[in-house]
């Protein structure tokens, strides 16, 4: 499979982006659809089991000093990630960013890839083959898809 560099740096340090329509649209729904698991997470006052990568366990071995902790930080992580997700929904339409909104898109990207490795099972063992009786093969080539964007904007921030 060849996919094409969506990113490069511009001179002013920009980063410029070429998403087609149909990848704005998924990224739009993608944000929507993190948006709605966080908040219903968070009203809820539990984690969903797909989210565990995204409010990991600060101590393992002690289950009431990891509660404390959970509870000082679930609520600044959540406020963070929402305010990520409104960054890149807010820049879906645009041919270039900055370095910070990129880190957001960045940011953003990787969260949703921990949710959907997370329910998949994804571990570093996966040979990723391709399965078209897998029920499971959508989610995965958006997986995989997800990370190469990620891939790619990597690249460019770092001027490649």
């Amino acid at each position: 499979m060849v996919f094409r560099n969506r990113f490069s740096t511009r001179r002013d340090g920009q980063i410029a982006f070429e998403l087609s329509d149909e990848e704005r649209e998924l990224m739009a729904s993608l944000v929507d659809q993190m948006r709605e698991l966080l908040m219903g997470t968070a009203a809820a006052g539990s984690v969903d089991p797909s989210m565990r990568r995204l409010y990991p366990t600060a101590y393992a071995d002690d289950a009431e000093s990891d509660a404390e902790y959970q509870e000082l930080m679930r609520d600044e992580l959540l406020e963070r990630r929402l305010e990520n997700l409104d960054v890149v929904e807010g820049s879906i339409g645009l041919s270039h960013l900055e370095e910070e909104t990129a880190l957001s898109w960045l940011t953003v990207l990787n969260d949703i890839r921990l949710v959907l490795g997370t329910s998949l099972d994804v571990s570093e063992d996966d040979d990723f083959l391709v399965d078209p009786d897998d029920p499971d093969e959508g989610h995965r080539a958006l997986y995989h898809y997800l990370g190469q964007l990620q891939h790619e904007f990597l690249d460019a921030l770092m001027g490649d």
